[in-house]
């Protein structure tokens, strides 16, 4: 087989990103059915491989608590996260709902919350149904078609695999020699190769890629965290995308660098990503201890929660280091 037709062994017909075509939803090679794109990359000898050189006894949680008040996406007036307690020891001596009696509930102190959160709040994925083009999304699945009432019949997250890959992590805050890059700084393919170099780590086909703008320090100053992120750029995501990724993150809530540098397109990286590469996305991944630490390659874990149909959905991500570093 010819060497242009394969990046790191694999197949470049099995890379979403070198069929696609400039904001146009790509028909997926791996059949009309798929619904989790590169993801696909992720297979039982993948994650043997990965598990075996992993060290259980050090782990790095990047996930963020959630809490009232946390930063979130609120520009599209999405419900930010909320949290209330529904029964409660004392007052369920006085309300008795479960109808056991003054000295039942007195016996057994009850305390019950629940919750009420955009699907992309704190640590979250994006799913493959979270922007397209003109009403389809990747694999030509379409609003028109597979949108019901409520949720997509298609490409939700109750269809993500629990994801156990390499991960490796971009610290380009700290290759320009910054606690926190400046905002809107736009993360492109030089920056990407120099954090490569620069860390002596290589991009392999069917790897978590995560990278640091640094934005994770102001966390959770809403003002400080949210106004005009820098993040990724178009050339910087095709970069990653074109070289396997399976899922693409950052440590910011958009991944991408905002406001857009494309006057016609307010979300220029999440469209490429997931329309066009079949790249699910993480975003708000707390780095701070890898980059402490200067752990940037390591066995990923992350299972997110499986909301039918939803373009999003939190997901508590684990980082293992390599027994070899």
């Amino acid at each position: 087989m010819c060497s242009d037709c394969l990046v790191n062994g694999i197949v470049k017909d099995k890379i979403i990103a070198h069929g696609a075509a400039f904001r146009k939803a790509t028909k997926s090679p791996y059949g009309a059915d798929d619904e989790i794109g590169m993801l696909n990359l992720i297979t039982p000898e993948s994650r043997d491989a990965i598990l075996r050189n992993a060290d259980p006894t050090r782990i790095y949680d990047l996930s963020v608590d959630n809490f009232v008040g946390m930063p979130g996406w609120f520009s599209a007036e999405d419900q930010p996260y909320q949290m209330w307690m529904t029964h409660t020891p004392r007052g369920e001596v006085l309300e008795d709902s479960v109808k056991v009696g003054r000295a039942g509930n007195e016996l057994c102190s009850y305390s019950g919350d629940a919750i009420s959160m955009y699907t992309h709040t704190g640590t979250h994925i994006d799913t493959l149904n979270h922007f397209g083009y003109n009403g389809v999304i990747f694999n030509g699945f379409s609003a028109d078609r597979h949108l019901g009432s409520r949720s997509w019949t298609k490409a939700g997250s109750d269809k993500h695999p629990p994801i156990i890959a390499r991960g490796i992590m971009l610290d380009v805050a700290r290759l320009h020699g910054v606690d926190v890059l400046p905002p809107s700084y736009g993360i492109g393919s030089d920056d990407l190769k120099g954090c490569l170099k620069h860390q002596g780590v290589q991009l392999r086909v069917g790897d978590v890629v995560l990278f640091r703008t640094g934005r994770m320090k102001y966390w959770p100053n809403r003002d400080l965290y949210l106004l005009d992120p820098p993040g990724i750029t178009r050339e910087g995501a095709e970069f990653l995308a074109l070289g396997g990724a399976a899922m693409i993150g950052a440590d910011n809530h958009s991944l991408e660098q905002a406001p857009s540098a494309d006057p016609e397109n307010w979300q220029v990286v999440h469209t490429y990503l997931l329309a066009e590469a079949g790249v699910p996305l993480l975003e708000i991944a707390n780095l701070e201890q890898l980059s402490e630490e200067r752990i940037y390659e390591f066995c990923f874990f992350g299972a997110c929660i499986k909301l039918r149909g939803s373009t999003g959905a939190p997901i508590r991500p684990i980082a293992m280091p390599l027994l070899r570093n």
